[in-house]
């Protein structure tokens, strides 16, 4: 029952340091080592790898590869229920046991399906079956490791893994393990950058723009906006219960944000700063792409998002909220400022003011969005005119404008 060839094998072990030492996704491992030790004579029908990561939405993922399928990503989300039978499956078995693997025969006088999941593999064409478990530390007796990988190795030819194949298959998932933990920290890396600075600035980070100073001049809308009468809504309500109602609130604001390709820069409180960068010619790129058109439309998408929020409030006899939004045009230093030791990447200038002064100004003329003459001259759709106002600490009188659908405030 010897299948698997030494030689072939050897060869997916360099392949899987090559990729460790290179630029890889996880995305890219599994299929990629499987293919070849199925070149290498190695029966394989499927190959399954899960691993935690550290993202604010998804608590971990799952990567599973079938010859005769798609590969199929999984992200788990972060929640109290049992996501995919984790619970009752080999994998936990091994996890909270600390065995370095698990094997069972599927068909024949020695098979063994003591858990759904094998059962679920054998009625799919499974004959034999091998779990492992790789942890990235030393495991604490007692404890279940957090810091690795588990996986599994499947075959659905008629005489299950053959002795060299496990011999293979044991050789190579430490390899694999290698190469799965430098992705899953580059991986990690550029999750908690892109949660924390934004998709744009978090690239630039990881890229080496992280000393104080490093910086350039970019031409932006610039969106500021914030929660209507936060003061007393905080005040009127338990802390743990405004702090959910602020985040559903971000959430509406920076949700719209980015799903029309803008970038949020910061959380101020109950305020959001963000931008629309002028990244092509404003006079040749699409209507539809034009940051000007993308931000308004950005604001129209939050106010909806708003008035759903308002109507799941409305339900449990709870206020609505509402809030304002400025919008500006001008030029800004995008980059790192800060200490020495404490930096942050965002934008400063005298355009990202006038955004927030813009802004305090929608409770006065009872609006929720107001737009500012800058933006106004670049802008090819309907505005309406609300007369020319002092910005505070800004020299003179400038002309504001609010949109039709965001006239009034709710």
């Amino acid at each position: 029952m010897n299948r698997a060839d030494a030689v072939l094998v050897d060869e997916v072990a360099d392949w899987l340091m090559s990729r460790a030492l290179g630029a890889t996704v996880v995305e890219d491992l599994l299929p990629g080592c499987c293919v070849r030790l199925r070149a290498a004579g190695v029966p394989l029908w499927r190959g399954h790898v899960a691993f935690n990561t550290l993202h604010p939405l998804f608590a971990s993922r799952t990567v599973t590869w079938r010859h005769d399928s798609d590969l199929d990503v999984v992200d788990i989300p972060h929640h109290g229920t049992d996501p995919a039978g984790w619970l009752s499956s080999p994998l936990y078995h091994l996890v909270t046991t600390g065995l370095p693997y698990l094997r069972r025969r599927l068909v024949g006088l020695r098979a063994q399906a003591d858990f759904p999941m094998l059962e679920e593999l054998r009625d799919a064409g499974a004959t034999d079956y091998l779990a492992f478990a790789v942890a990235f530390a030393d495991h604490v007796p007692g404890e279940p490791d957090t810091d690795g990988i588990v996986g599994s190795w499947a075959t659905d030819h008629p005489n299950g893994f053959g002795d060299a194949d496990i011999r293979a298959l044991t050789r190579i998932q430490t390899r694999l393990a290698v190469a799965f933990k430098i992705a899953i920290k580059e991986q990690i890396a550029r999750n908690i950058a892109v949660a924390y600075l934004g998709r744009n600035a978090g690239e630039r980070v990881l890229a080496g723009t992280i000393r104080r100073g490093d910086g350039e001049d970019i031409h932006a809308v610039i969106w500021f906006c914030d929660l209507r009468d936060s003061t007393p809504l905080s005040s009127s309500m338990p802390r743990a219960e405004f702090f959910e109602l602020l985040n559903r609130f971000l959430e509406c604001m920076a949700g719209a944000v980015l799903d029309l390709d803008g970038e949020v820069l910061r959380f101020i409180g109950d305020a959001a700063l963000a931008i629309f960068p002028f990244d092509t010619d404003q006079e040749t790129a699409p209507a539809d792409a034009h940051p000007c058109t993308r931000a308004l439309a950005a604001a129209e998408d939050a106010a909806q998002r708003v008035t759903a929020l308002n109507a799941e409030r409305a339900e449990d006899q709870k206020p609505p909220i509402d809030f304002g939004i400025g919008l500006h045009v001008g030029d800004l230093m995008y980059g790192n400022i800060g200490s020495p030791a404490r930096i942050e990447f965002t934008v400063i200038g005298s355009a990202a003011n006038q955004a927030a002064r813009i802004e305090s100004l929608c409770k006065t003329l009872d609006t929720r969005l107001l737009i500012s003459d800058s933006f106004a001259a670049l802008y090819q759709g309907e505005l309406r005119s609300l007369g020319r106002h002092a910005l505070r600490g800004v020299e003179g009188e400038r002309e504001l404008f609010t949109h039709p659908v965001l006239s009034a405030a709710k």
